[in-house]
């Protein structure tokens, strides 16, 4: 299967989660990573140099955000949310960007509206953010053949 996929945290509040997501992000095969509403701060615990590996976006606002999804892309939030499909029944498109949402408040209802799918993971308590996107992207991997770094 040929496709892509990139993965983001809307108003996060720790950077070291947006450089562990980085990291995650690259070993299990996304093309990119975003931010959303608060730019990122290089880590100096990157030993993979993440950075000279997939690149990071920065968004001012959703609506910014929105405007550059690459065509015929999937949105999918990632949110404890009653219209959410569980990850494990979730299919996951070719094309698609995983969108996360800050630590302590997930993404705003106006968010969860704008995308094509939710999923969230099982229980009723949050994880961390960059646990999160790491489990969803390993689902990703099981689920789609691809060749990783």
């Amino acid at each position: 299967m040929t496709g892509y996929c990139g993965i983001g945290i809307m108003r996060h509040k720790r950077d070291h989660n947006i450089g562990t997501l980085w990291r995650s992000a690259y070993i299990l095969g996304a093309s990119y990573i975003f931010t959303i509403g608060k730019s990122y701060k290089k880590q100096t615990s990157d030993v993979l140099k993440s950075w000279t590996k997939i690149p990071l976006f920065h968004y001012e606002t959703f609506e910014d955000f929105k405007k550059h999804l690459p065509y015929d892309c999937r949105l999918i939030g990632i949110e404890l949310d009653e219209r959410a499909t569980p990850l494990k029944e979730f299919v996951h498109p070719k094309r698609c960007v995983y969108l996360l949402g800050a630590e302590d408040n997930g993404l705003p209802p106006k968010v969860l509206d704008e995308c094509h799918a939710l999923i969230q993971l099982p229980g009723t308590n949050s994880l961390n953010v960059a646990v999160t996107g790491s489990i969803v992207l390993n689902d990703r991997v099981e689920k789609i053949p691809m060749k990783l770094p």
